[in-house]
């Protein structure tokens, strides 16, 4: 065991834990990275065990508002990077910072205890220990895939996307790509040049933003507007959307079971395309597996080779107590979708589910976490905090109806999130500061 007790263990060098370290450096605080992987990135490494990455995958925000806080995306990026780009960019942002330095690599946390003194014991698969004062989980969302079982026999393969790289998968075969998410839809769009024949299986139906309206990316273009109410936006860029795309049922698409930004975006009319060539066939929910088929919810049936789920992710850190998540309709309950009602020493960066670039929130979000991290038990900060923790249930929906379903359980409307956020930090009186904490009173 490490004799040294950290003031401060993050899990992940990701883009969240990148944050939580550039803002951890500029403290008093002692604090070390753990990443179970050999480099810095998170999923962005398409050769990290367990990514989920593809070879085709592009963020969907553009490099103009998604990158770190006081650290733009390179000009001569595209409109949308590829994941390649995210890696390089990830990287130097690690070294501009020079963070690696507070990163041990290769080190997996099997498990976290939570012990009586509201310490940590992190145990690491090769055997060692550390123990720290605050945990913080940035280890991401995209890694225990959620999986479906469907009743029969399939005689072909069933995969989850997680396992999906390349098109050279998916040559010569029938594929059915099952959900309707980002990921899901850019592998239909591969299945649909790649494969023999491509399937898109939806439960509901969806809206599909285009990536560029008027030659700039939709973000770019949503944000240099005018400010308006958001019931007015929403008719207004509704309105815009059906010019663009037309009637989704001509595609063979259910309609839309919710309005315009009341789900998360797919930012994919490139399937339509597809739909609308016969590359790719629109298809219900499942009912049953039945040998070399796949049978539909509407009874028709299709001659199948791979099916592959494009289902999602448990939002998970399987190295901690369920009951320190306190998980609720399937995903975590946390108070600002980072902190523990439960363990008050245990906070998460990058659970939080939005319709925004990521990044710069990431770091608005880690000035609370390190003030927690960093401030004195007996400090009225704490007192203060501990009590919103307990007692403090905002709604963070700003009034949008958002899809009921497991994917939205904890989704919050960015602008409500944010502001709330910053009013929180005006009042305990921590806005705008990174210096840290550490002997404050």
């Amino acid at each position: 065991m490490s004799e040294q007790i950290l003031d401060v263990a993050v899990i992940g060098a990701g883009p969240a834990g990148l944050t939580l370290a550039r803002r951890l450096q500029e403290t008093e605080a002692s604090f070390k990275v753990f990443e179970r992987n050999k480099g810095v990135g998170g999923i962005w490494d398409i050769n990290a065990p367990n990514s989920p990455m593809y070879e085709t995958a592009h963020f969907i925000s553009s490099k103009t508002l998604s990158g770190f806080a006081g650290y733009p995306m390179p000009d001569d990026f595209p409109d949308y990077p590829s994941h390649r780009h995210l890696l390089t960019y990830i990287k130097s942002f690690a070294e501009e910072f020079d963070l690696e330095r507070h990163i041990q690599f290769e080190t997996s946390v099997d498990q976290a205890d939570h012990n009586d003194d509201g310490t940590w014991t992190l145990r690491f698969a090769d055997g060692t220990k550390q123990v720290c004062r605050y945990l913080v989980a940035a280890n991401g969302v995209t890694w225990e895939p959620n999986t479906i079982e469907w009743p029969g026999e399939f005689n072909g393969e069933i995969r989850h996307t997680v396992t999906y790289r390349n098109t050279e998968e998916l040559k010569g075969k029938r594929v059915l790509v099952v959900g309707a998410g980002n990921s899901g839809v850019d592998i239909a769009c591969d299945a649909s040049f790649a494969a023999e024949q491509a399937f898109l299986s939806v439960r509901r139906g969806y809206h599909f933003l285009p990536k560029h309206i008027m030659g700039q990316p939709i973000d770019v273009f949503a944000s240099t507007g005018p400010k308006l109410p958001f019931p007015i936006q929403q008719r207004i860029f509704s309105g815009l959307i059906r010019m663009i795309n037309g009637d989704m049922t001509r595609y063979g698409l259910p309609k839309p079971d919710h309005k315009l930004l009341e789900s998360h975006p797919i930012m994919n009319t490139q399937i339509l395309h597809y739909l609308g060539h016969g590359d790719c066939v629109a298809k219900g929910d499942v009912d049953r597996l039945d040998g070399d088929h796949v049978v539909f919810v509407d009874g028709s049936r299709e001659q199948i080779d791979l099916i592959l789920q494009a289902t999602g992710y448990h939002h998970a850190c399987p190295f901690i107590d369920d009951a320190v998540l306190n998980e609720r309709d399937g995903r975590p309950d946390l108070y600002l979708g980072m902190f523990s009602r439960s363990a008050p020493t245990f906070a998460v960066l990058g659970f939080i589910e939005f319709a925004s670039a990521a990044y710069d929130n990431f770091d608005k979000m880690a000035e609370l976490i390190i003030a927690d991290a960093t401030s004195p038990s007996t400090s009225s900060f704490k007192r203060r905090f501990a009590a919103k923790k307990q007692n403090h249930q905002p709604d963070l929906t700003g009034g949008r109806n958002y899809v009921k379903s497991e994917r939205h359980a904890n989704y919050v409307e960015v602008e409500t999130y944010l502001e709330l956020l910053a009013g929180l930090k005006q009042e305990l009186g921590i806005e705008g500061g990174s210096k840290s904490l550490v002997g404050a009173s």
